[in-house]
């Protein structure tokens, strides 16, 4: 590997000074449970308690159309409320157009229950997910709720076909292998006028995807992918088979290996856990970057 790897990228470590017109905006990057974790102890979460600032939201994406006026999140979490506020505030001309869910487990959909009579009361909302995940909203309380009152309007979509949020804005839902006791699970490629994002929370492994993650990394411009936990020591006495997920140290090798072969994207992980030390900084996060690749952060913005 090579050392201090040079990164020559149009976005990795960039920040807009002006406004752009379509974007996307990190609302928050770690795992289903958040920074402070209930019920945790270690060092990280009790210094989030201590001190808020030290806390972190569940991975999010806002998507931003200032020209059309609307805006989109991506999942919607345990920490919408905030979350709504973030981008509200970042976007404050930008009107709430709809919400796309990549999945049934918990920090993905939950945040769903802010939009019913008892808070926003929002009217005929689009919801877009996967045909699996709509009838689970549609078919279980309280989610079902939300249907009923007309406080959402579900849209199903159709794995790897293209959808036209507004005029400049597209998406198209990957489906990923992981964990779908209640739905399937996507990923989403989101297209603007000048860049492409590929928003991937959630996987079991990059080898059971059938795509080669270095080459379809060729044609993006930025990644946010699952970095839940940096390496198999990380949860000492739990089977970590029980909970798939891609190790950083292995997503860090293979964009290591495609930045060598000229790899461009601004690739950044999310969906970090409570444990996973990438959150501070120290030798993981110095040998990340070395690689190619850093952890992405609440506020983090991309031209699209």
């Amino acid at each position: 590997m090579k050392e201090g790897r040079k990164r020559e990228t149009s976005y990795l470590d960039k920040r807009f000074s002006m406004i752009a017109h379509v974007e996307a905006i990190l609302l928050g990057a770690a795992q289903d449970g958040g920074v402070p974790q209930a019920g945790c102890s270690c060092p990280r979460c009790q210094a989030a308690q201590a001190d808020p600032r030290r806390s972190r939201w569940v991975v999010s994406l806002g998507l931003v159309d200032r020209t059309a006026g609307q805006s989109w999140i991506v999942d919607a979490t345990p920490d919408f409320r905030q979350q709504w506020g973030l981008l509200h505030r970042m976007a404050p001309d930008c009107s709430l157009a709809g919400i796309l869910l990549t999945h049934a487990h918990l920090g993905h959909y939950t945040g769903l229950l802010h939009l019913g009579k008892e808070a926003w009361n929002t009217h005929q909302l689009p919801v877009y997910a996967s045909p699996s995940m709509c009838r689970f909203l549609q078919g279980n309380a309280p989610w079902r709720q939300l249907v009923e009152h007309g406080n959402i309007l579900l849209h199903p979509l159709a794995a790897e076909q293209t959808y036209p949020l507004s005029k400049d804005l597209r998406v198209t839902p990957m489906p990923v292998p992981h964990r779908s006791e209640w739905s399937d699970v996507w990923a989403y490629v989101v297209a603007g006028p000048t860049g492409r994002l590929f928003f991937c929370p959630d996987i079991d492994d990059w080898e059971l995807w059938p795509y080669d993650l270095g080459h379809f990394l060729r044609a993006m411009d930025a990644a946010l992918l699952d970095g839940c936990f940096f390496d198999g020591a990380e949860l000492p006495g739990r089977d970590m088979t029980q909970i798939p997920h891609p190790l950083a140290v292995d997503t860090a090798r293979r964009v290591a290996v495609a930045r060598d072969a000229g790899l461009l994207c601004d690739v950044r992980l999310v969906h970090l856990n409570h444990t996973n030390p990438l959150w501070d900084p120290g030798p993981e996060r110095a040998w990340l970057r070395e690689q190619g690749l850093d952890i992405a952060e609440r506020g983090d913005r991309w031209q699209l």
